[in-house]
């Protein structure tokens, strides 16, 4: 098959591409060309802006046509719209990236599956997300494109960061390994799943070969369902870390006292992440074969050897946080009736 993938040089997308590649099919990627690929000659890659929708058209319309184009980079809904005249009647099937973050939270029930209402209003990126879902979807039941889209949740690997209360910071992987204190939201205790790209990868290429997902959605997401404090033990069990000392603080306040970093905690991580797969296992073959823990490993063995774990002792965000929580305990605690 003749592949193109919008994109190409992600963190998805190269576990995507080397899929691909080792199966034997030709892969193009479109881009600007601004991050190395790491496929070298075995993907071709088209260099340009998709999002100067008459350069980006014109040059889809000059190309050959693919067999699949697999969208890993649309995030507008003029994005989306773009793509549908650009490969209207030029591809066999296009498979477009979303995301998990689109269904409301919480959710009506758990495990989510694909059929819960999807509404998110407070978030830009997911607001979008389900606009281009719409747009795509649409194109589909109109007969303009044969599409799929795939909905990973967090997904992790070489070449990705680590997340945490705090966003994406690899200062905190310094922190488990030297036995600081881990700033924890909430009581730890919501769900959360992680899949590694290996598996996320070898799903969507399943995609692209099965007549059963054109015109489905899928969660390709982790069955590992892990609370946030089993999240952070066993990352520090990565490491060869000793246990860490967590640290809870309410979401709501930690978004307000840490709004740069914690507001993702009360937009998503407060609430249960946790989704049914019982699709991709029946249509994608999916199957999660890589623990939290291993992947972990992994993960963080990269940034170490890429010398890109930051030293958390030039980062005191965490302490000054820390230092402000146990004040406030304190203050709180003294002023308690009956202390």
């Amino acid at each position: 098959m003749r592949i193109l993938i919008l994109g190409g040089t992600g963190l998805i997308s190269t576990a995507l591409t080397r899929v691909l590649v080792e199966r034997g099919d030709r892969v193009v990627h479109f881009n600007r060309g601004r991050t190395p690929p790491r496929h070298g000659s075995a993907v071709e890659t088209i260099q340009g802006d998709r999002t100067d929708f008459p350069a980006f058209e014109a040059q889809m319309a000059s190309v050959e046509p693919f067999d699949c184009v697999v969208d890993m980079i649309g995030y507008r809904r003029a994005e989306a719209e773009s793509a549908v005249r650009a490969f209207r009647g030029r591809t066999g099937q296009y498979v477009f990236c979303s995301t998990v973050d689109v269904y409301r939270k919480p959710a009506g029930r758990y495990p989510i599956t694909e059929a819960e209402p999807r509404f998110n209003d407070n978030w830009d990126y997911a607001r979008c997300k389900i606009e281009c879902e719409d747009v795509v979807l649409a194109a589909h039941a109109r007969g303009d494109l044969a599409a799929t889209v795939i909905r990973p949740a967090y997904t992790y690997g070489e070449g990705g960061r680590i997340i945490h209360s705090f966003g994406g910071g690899s200062a905190y992987l310094d922190r488990l390994r030297k036995g600081k204190p881990i700033v924890v939201h909430g009581d730890g205790n919501s769900l959360w799943s992680c899949c590694h790209i290996d598996d996320v990868a070898r799903a969507m290429a399943a995609a692209t070969l099965s007549p059963a997902a054109r015109g489905a959605c899928y969660h390709v997401t982790g069955d590992e369902w892990l609370s946030w404090n089993q999240y952070h033990l066993q990352m520090a069990e990565a490491l060869g870390a000793p246990p860490p000392t967590l640290v809870h603080i309410p979401t709501d306040l930690l978004a307000r006292i840490a709004p740069e970093r914690a507001r993702i905690c009360a937009l998503n991580f407060q609430f249960n992440n946790i989704f049914d797969n019982t699709a991709a296992r029946r249509d994608l073959a999916f199957r999660y074969t890589i623990p939290w823990r291993e992947g972990a490993a992994r993960a963080a063995a990269w940034l170490h050897e890429q010398g890109r774990i930051e030293d958390s002792d030039q980062d005191p965000y965490d302490d000054r946080i820390l230092a402000l929580w146990r004040r406030l305990e304190t203050e709180i605690t003294a002023a308690a009736p009956g202390a």
